[in-house]
């Protein structure tokens, strides 16, 4: 598990987060619910402020929506009509056994402590169930994406995944992955407000924060494929990786 200072960071930019942070492409959550009935009982694992409860709500599951930050839940049930956030973690999930058809992770994974969490997420699946986890990755292939990386010091690749991601414990089968493209259009003040709601700025000095800001402004104003231009278009590359409770 990473600095729990950083996991539980996010809360005190919750409604930013919500509006700022990308969506997740329908195509990537059909294929982590491939097989599963729908209605399907999915568990939103680390659900943050519900965007991808909304995106599994939207193809007709019925989700229940697991958070510890108080801030991400409060923000979660202003977005999400009829839907009330669990207080709870991947090392403690507050279901009984076999609760679930499907398990998804939007964002969180690299949060959990996986030999607590994987046991647990499989206790709260069905046989057969799926565990799925999801991240939304900017597409660093793209130069000017490769700056702004380096500027708002996002590590997360395509590549790191991939070699971090090996398998989700005894209980599990052996996990098969795809990659979704989809882009996200932005204005320049979104942009930074997306930035700003990264877990490296908001656990960041005001100094620090003031030097990514600028730094920002100027890959904005001098790059040659973002000079003069009002909205940008951000490109992403969806991973999802599936398994199955054995």
């Amino acid at each position: 598990m990473t600095d729990p200072t950083q996991a539980l960071s996010f809360g005190a930019a919750a409604a930013a987060y919500d509006r700022f942070r990308p969506r997740y492409p329908e195509a990537a959550l059909r294929w982590a619910l491939d097989g599963l009935p729908v209605p399907g009982r999915v568990v939103d694992l680390g659900a943050g402020t519900g965007i991808l409860t909304r995106g599994v709500l939207a193809l007709g599951h019925d989700v229940t929506a697991v958070e510890p930050d108080p801030g991400m839940r409060a923000q979660l049930e202003a977005a999400t009509a009829g839907t009330t956030a669990h207080d709870g973690s991947a090392e403690s999930v507050p279901l009984p056994d076999g609760y679930a058809d499907a398990v998804l992770v939007g964002q969180a994974y690299h949060w959990f402590d996986r030999e607590r969490a994987h046991p647990e997420i499989a206790r709260v699946l069905r046989s057969g169930g799926a565990f799925a986890p999801i991240w939304n990755l900017r597409d660093d292939r793209t130069p000017w994406v490769t700056e702004l990386s380096r500027i708002a010091e996002i590590g997360d690749t395509v590549d790191h995944l991939l070699e971090t991601v090996t398998g989700f414990g005894p209980a599990f089968g052996p996990p098969e992955w795809a990659e979704f493209a989809h882009t996200t259009t932005l204005t320049r003040d979104e942009l930074l407000g997306m930035v700003r709601t990264r877990s490296h700025h908001l656990t960041a000095t005001p100094e620090r924060r003031a030097e990514v800001d600028r730094e920002l402004r100027d890959l904005l104003d001098t790059h040659p494929d973002l000079a003069g231009r009002d909205t940008l278009v951000l490109p992403y590359r969806t991973v999802a990786f599936r398994a199955r409770r054995r």
